[in-house]
């Protein structure tokens, strides 16, 4: 019996797991989640205690009007269940839309995404450096990622550092992510672009702040040789 409840668990961590946040935006997106299934599982209890007690113990219910039912079960308790989350999530938009604590000017890098791969840019598209299939980006910081595409609508997404955002022609939109320890962290388009969607991935690696510039100081030394 409790093997059940493990192997569901195990579903919460890896690689591509929001609900093993590396950062402080995957975090809101994991809390925001567990807040939510928290909400939605109080209301399916009462749903369920109710159609127990008509199954069982109708007789429990027979002093209750259907009217206060429907208003009591139907409203005054899902309404404020549901505005609740409502103002939950506004709260943790905040944080996905902000910036670091400190206050520090994000680091900005481009996704373009483009059939099947992902071409990452720093600080833009006409700088001259980037990188194919990986993107660098330093660990404690908060960077900004813009994404485009040059042919049909992909999604860039890094479950463990932040959320999705699809990369559409003719639009720049941006995200936000941040990782606050060092490591390799899986990325994969998240929109169906053709027959090649499956490995349309990417991996996100995160280095201590030297680190990082040497990469880029490396990147940008390929590109000036090539």
């Amino acid at each position: 019996m409790t093997a059940f409840p493990l192997l569901l668990l195990t579903g919460c961590s890896g690689d591509l797991s929001a609900l093993d946040p590396q950062g402080p935006f995957s975090a809101a997106i994991a809390r925001l989640w567990w807040v939510m299934l928290a909400g939605a599982a109080a209301i399916f209890l009462l749903v369920m205690v109710l159609f127990g007690l008509a199954l069982f113990r109708p007789r429990l219910l027979n002093g209750i009007s259907p009217r206060t039912l429907t208003v009591g079960g139907g409203l005054f308790f899902p309404l404020p269940v549901l505005f609740l989350l409502v103002l939950y999530s506004a709260m943790e938009g905040e944080v996905l839309i902000g910036n670091s604590e400190a206050g520090e000017e994000p680091i900005r890098v481009t996704a373009e995404g483009q059939m099947w791969q992902w071409r990452f840019h720093y600080p833009d598209p006409d700088s001259g450096v980037t990188s194919l299939n990986v993107l660098h980006i330093p660990v404690g910081r908060v960077v900004e990622v813009t994404t485009l595409s040059r042919d049909v609508i992909h999604s860039f997404w890094v479950p463990r550092l932040g959320g999705k955002l699809d990369a559409t022609p003719g639009h720049s939109p941006s995200i936000n992510i941040q990782a606050d320890q060092t490591g390799t962290y899986g990325g994969v388009c998240a929109e169906y672009c053709g027959t090649g969607h499956s490995g349309m991935s990417f991996v996100v690696e995160a280095h201590e702040p030297d680190a990082w510039r040497a990469v880029i100081e490396d990147l940008s030394n390929a590109g000036a040789g090539s």
